[in-house]
């Protein structure tokens, strides 16, 4: 009978448990009041045709938020941005695999559904993306104690064109673009880019910056290309990065984050640059081309940087 009550008692704490866990994963606002935002109907829509999730005319910015578990214990938090080319988000396969794979290793994980830049709902849609990003750490860093987070120890993470917006952030965290009356950092400690946008010049990804910037060929899109060139934009204080690319990345040029792993080393900044020789582009977790996982060379410079143990 006693073995009884405690194995009723067991599975009760095991379902609170998962109930609470499973919670903290459904979309839930960014903001309370959406900044930069013109009223207009959501027209955000889902599909998964392929096997491959895609969010589209993401105008309402929200998150899910994967704990490792629900106790005590402050772990490492990796904020991720997926990709779409400023178009779309792959919120699966770039976003909510990863947060899992993120808990499996012991670090919690916030998935990130950021603004498609668009001139019907935002004010100014190129900053949209960049306001979302610094709102996201700033949670994280605001709520650390209550969700589990080790708050000098939140990442940025981003593929493709979500790997520019990391990089927008680890790069121009401290031109606010949200309030943040606290004056809390929004600089991540850390930054993880996965066949990133990096540039918004000629070796960069011209769907991407059209998309965010426009297509006009006049002065304050001349200073948007340099402002968004995030190789460019780097200095001493820029966080550690891991990079991952493919050499024959058709979409996005291996280039992108050659000259960013370039240009973080000429400022001293610690980087690693993992090179596939094929795999193209938008493979997420697993490179087809290759029996190596990029996760596993991620783990271990998270290690050596002692994110993890």
């Amino acid at each position: 009978m006693r073995n009884k009550i405690f194995t009723t008692i067991s599975v009760f704490f095991c379902l609170i448990f998962f109930n609470m866990s499973t919670s903290l994963a459904q979309y839930q606002p960014l903001y309370k009041t959406i900044p930069n935002h013109i009223p207009s109907q959501n027209q955000e829509s889902e599909s998964d045709t392929v096997g491959i999730l895609i969010v589209e005319k993401v105008s309402i910015p929200t998150y899910q938020y994967f704990r490792v578990a629900n106790d005590n214990i402050k772990r490492p938090c990796v904020i991720i941005c997926p990709g779409g080319g400023y178009t779309i988000l792959a919120a699966g396969h770039e976003g909510t695999d990863v947060a899992k794979y993120f808990n499996s290793i012991g670090v919690n994980a916030m998935v990130l559904k950021y603004r498609i830049p668009n001139d019907a709902n935002q004010k100014d849609k190129s900053i949209a993306p960049l306001q979302d990003a610094q709102q996201a750490i700033l949670l994280a860093r605001t709520h650390a104690e209550k969700w589990g987070i080790d708050k000098n120890k939140i990442g940025i993470m981003g593929f493709s064109a979500g790997g520019h917006l990391a990089a927008s952030l680890a790069t121009h965290y401290n031109d606010i673009k949200i309030e943040n009356p606290t004056k809390i950092s929004l600089r991540p400690n850390f930054q993880l880019l996965i066949y990133p946008v990096i540039s918004f010049g000629p070796e960069g990804h011209e769907g991407s910056r059209i998309n965010l910037i426009g297509n006009a060929k006049d002065e304050k899109t001349q200073k948007a290309i340099n402002y968004f060139s995030n190789e460019e934009q780097i200095n001493k204080d820029t966080p550690p990065a891991f990079l991952v690319h493919s050499k024959d990345d058709d979409v996005v040029p291996v280039a992108n984050a050659i000259h960013y792993y370039d240009n973080l080393i000429a400022h001293k900044v610690s980087a690693e640059l993992y090179l596939y020789e094929k795999g193209g582009h938008g493979y997420g977790m697993k490179n087809p081309s290759s029996e190596i996982l990029w996760t596993g060379i991620m783990k271990t410079w998270m290690q050596k940087n002692k994110i993890i143990q």
